[in-house]
């Protein structure tokens, strides 16, 4: 389908153009970050086109493939840490095994679908990327290309765990997706006056479209 004007994408399809790509990521420690996205790309588009009637009609298969892939390169034990912050401390390990395990569980339930309904035409691993300020950290920056011919930037940083890469953070048209869920979770914090399991229990990440379509600084 191609889109003549510029459009509202949804939360859910925005992060679900990240998670194309880390779908397919590849665990080789032998590689660097870049040639470890770089190699992805082929195997990618193969996962995705041609299945999304399929997935479609079996969503609890698309969140097990979804589930099963994120688990293998993103570090969702390092990104609960950084979303809870401050508060980080003071949680029992208790709260921070179930905040995690709620975090991870929201973004895979809320955006899984995404992956089927965000049309793109290309997705490409820019040169020239810059290292990570520490040696256990990198950077890789991508570009979406949409049906319409509109580019989303996407960087993603990476920290190495036990010697492998894992995607630690995501910025999206140059939105910090990390810093906003942290700011989101201190806010809850406020609302709920500490109160660590309500929180919990009532997280529900959410980016308005409006603010992702016009970009960060």
């Amino acid at each position: 389908m191609t889109i003549a004007k510029p459009v509202h994408v949804r939360f859910g399809q925005w992060l679900a153009m990240t998670l194309l790509v880390l779908m397919s990521l590849p665990v080789m420690a032998q590689q660097s970050p870049e040639e470890m996205i770089r190699s992805s790309i082929t195997e990618l588009m193969g996962q995705i086109e041609g299945r999304k009637s399929y997935f479609s009609s079996n969503p609890q298969e698309l969140n097990r493939v979804v589930d099963e892939s994120l688990s293998d390169v993103a570090d969702f034990r390092y990104i609960g840490a950084s979303v809870m912050g401050r508060y980080f401390s003071n949680a029992t390990p208790e709260q921070r095994t179930r905040f995690v395990n709620v975090f991870k569980q929201t973004l895979l339930d809320t955006y899984a679908k995404g992956l089927i309904t965000f049309d793109y035409r290309e997705i490409r691993v820019l040169d020239n990327q810059s290292a990570g300020r520490y040696e256990d950290q990198s950077s890789v920056a991508m570009e979406i290309v949409g049906t319409d011919g509109t580019v989303y930037p996407v960087s993603y940083t990476l920290r190495q765990d036990g010697g492998q890469w894992k995607v630690v953070n995501v910025i999206v048209n140059g939105i910090n997706l990390g810093l906003t869920f942290r700011n989101q979770f201190d806010q809850s914090m406020r609302q709920h006056n500490r109160d660590y399991d309500s929180v919990i229990n009532n997280w529900s990440p959410d980016v308005g479209a409006e603010e992702l379509e016009r970009g960060g600084s």
